[in-house]
């Protein structure tokens, strides 16, 4: 059964501290005029996703205030300095319950990864058993598209900064690869030096 969202949320890792970008929150940081965070929401939304659950963390307040996010449904994350797993479990606990059949997960500081590359990744959803990853020369990457039928293995084995990559790494041979490196760059911001890649 799917609700009249679609069998597919989109999931927006957006919870982390910036910790080697001097604590400033990336979901924060500005790109072409404006937090990060929304325009990795409004790629999620414009490759086809109708509903888009954004995970906070550092600063969740500020998020709210100066983040424009309409129609999406923010989850916090009290432990978000656990690292990325912790979102993770916290994003696909959220869409419990709400009839979606897999998550398109992306990362809120990937701004080279725009709707083109996500909008390949939700074509290869086939069923809750769907596992597939973007990759970039055949090296995998993100978004990554979790079938509902996963999702308790994944969050059993999500911890720290690892993310799915356990259980993926468990399960490679499940997975749909969909090449993007003609559509996007895979670089994350994570440095000052990183800075410079934002608009």
């Amino acid at each position: 059964m799917t609700d009249n969202h679609g069998p597919v949320a989109g999931l927006l890792l957006a919870a982390g501290g910036g910790r080697r970008l001097g604590g400033r929150p990336k979901a924060l940081l500005e790109h072409r005029g404006r937090p990060l965070v929304e325009y990795a929401a409004g790629v999620l939304r414009t490759a086809g996703c109708a509903r888009v659950h954004v995970v906070l963390g550092a600063r969740a307040d500020a998020v709210r205030e100066r983040a424009e996010l309409p129609g999406c449904v923010l989850v916090d994350n009290p432990d978000w300095e656990e690292g990325m797993g912790s979102s993770l479990r916290a994003g696909l606990e959220s869409l419990r319950g709400t009839g979606v059949r897999a998550a398109l997960v992306s990362l809120v500081d990937q701004p080279g990864i725009g709707a083109e590359a996500a909008a390949r990744l939700l074509g290869a959803y086939r069923s809750s058993a769907t596992l597939a990853s973007a990759s970039y020369e055949g090296r995998r990457g993100h978004p990554v598209l979790l079938g509902a039928d996963h999702w308790a293995g994944i969050s059993a084995t999500a911890t720290g900064d690892q993310g799915a990559r356990a259980y993926l790494k468990a399960h490679a041979d499940a997975i749909a690869l969909v090449e993007c490196a003609d559509v996007a760059r895979p670089y994350d911001i994570d440095t000052v030096a990183d800075l410079a890649h934002l608009e």
